[in-house]
């Protein structure tokens, strides 16, 4: 069971792409654009930025989407 550590982040105020390598052991709950500065946060019902606007959602996720499980989280 593979967990991919790469995500793409897109800005959804400037949509600026950059690319992050995810934490296995803890959420991300707030991202600051490089580009516009603004800072991402997670939409209700998003563990983290990278379940909101990420390519990849976060390690916990993957590895509960893997499992079968219907959800997982940072916590």
């Amino acid at each position: 069971m593979t967990v991919l550590l790469e995500s793409e982040l897109i800005c959804p105020e400037c949509g600026h792409k950059t690319v992050e390598i995810m934490p296995e052991d803890a959420c991300m709950y707030f991202f600051q654009c490089p580009q516009c500065s603004v800072v991402l946060k997670p939409v209700a019902g998003d563990c983290c930025v990278f379940c909101s606007y990420g390519s990849v959602p976060c390690p916990p996720v993957q590895q509960a989407i893997k499992s079968g499980m219907k959800t997982g989280c940072c916590r």
